[in-house]
C-alpha cells in the first residue's frame, strides 16, 4: 500500500539548524585554537603546520561559512535561529582580526617557562622554515641578548624586552 501524506504531517517536518550550529561551534573553536597556539606548535614539524594544518582549517572555515550564508535564505520561512551559525562565524572572524590571540599565548608561554638561571636560556615559541625561530631568551645579569651564540652570524631581527633579564627574540 502507498502511504498517504497529509498536510499536517508535511507541515510538521521543519528544517533543523542543529547540524550547522554544531559545525559552526566546532570549526570556530578549532580555528581560534590554531590561531592562538600556532606559535606553540613549534614542536611539530613546521611544514605540517604551515602547509597542511593551517590551509586545511582555512578551507574548512570558508566552506562552513558559505554554508551558513545559504542558511540565511531560510530566515524568512523558518525563523531567526537560522542566522546563528552565520553570527558565530562573523564573531570568529572579528576575534581573529582584532583579538591579540598570539600575544595572549606568548604571555602564557612566558609565564610557564620563566625560570631563574644564570646562563642564556632560550625557550622556543616558533621554529619556522629555513632556520627561523622565535622565543623567550633569559640573559644573565649584566649580559647583552645580542651576545647569545645563535646571533653570532646575524643580529636578531626582533628583540623586545619582556621582563627583567627576559627578551622576546626572533632571527
Amino acid at each position: 500500500m502507498a502511504e498517504i501524506t497529509t498536510p499536517t504531517t508535511a507541515a510538521g517536518a521543519r528544517p533543523s539548524v542543529r547540524a550547522a550550529l554544531l559545525a559552526a561551534l566546532v570549526v570556530s573553536a578549532v580555528t581560534l585554537g590554531i590561531a592562538t597556539f600556532e606559535l606553540s606548535m613549534s614542536d611539530w614539524p613546521s611544514g605540517f603546520v604551515l602547509l597542511v594544518l593551517v590551509p586545511l582549517m582555512a578551507l574548512t572555515f570558508i566552506g562552513c561559512g558559505l554554508w551558513s550564508m545559504t542558511l540565511l535564505l531560510q530566515i524568512r520561512r523558518h525563523g531567526v535561529k537560522f542566522a546563528a551559525p552565520f553570527l558565530i562565524y562573523a564573531l570568529t572572524l572579528l576575534l581573529l582580526e582584532y583579538a591579540p590571540l598570539q600575544q595572549i599565548a606568548l604571555q602564557r608561554n612566558f609565564a610557564w617557562h620563566r625560570t631563574k638561571k644564570g646562563t642564556y636560556v632560550l625557550f622556543l615559541t616558533s621554529r619556522g622554515l629555513k632556520h627561523y625561530f622565535s622565543g623567550f631568551l633569559h640573559v644573565p645579569a649584566g649580559a647583552k641578548p645580542e651576545d647569545f651564540f645563535e646571533f653570532d652570524d646575524k643580529p636578531p631581527s626582533r628583540l623586545v624586552r619582556y621582563d627583567k633579564d627576559w627578551y622576546f627574540v626572533a632571527n
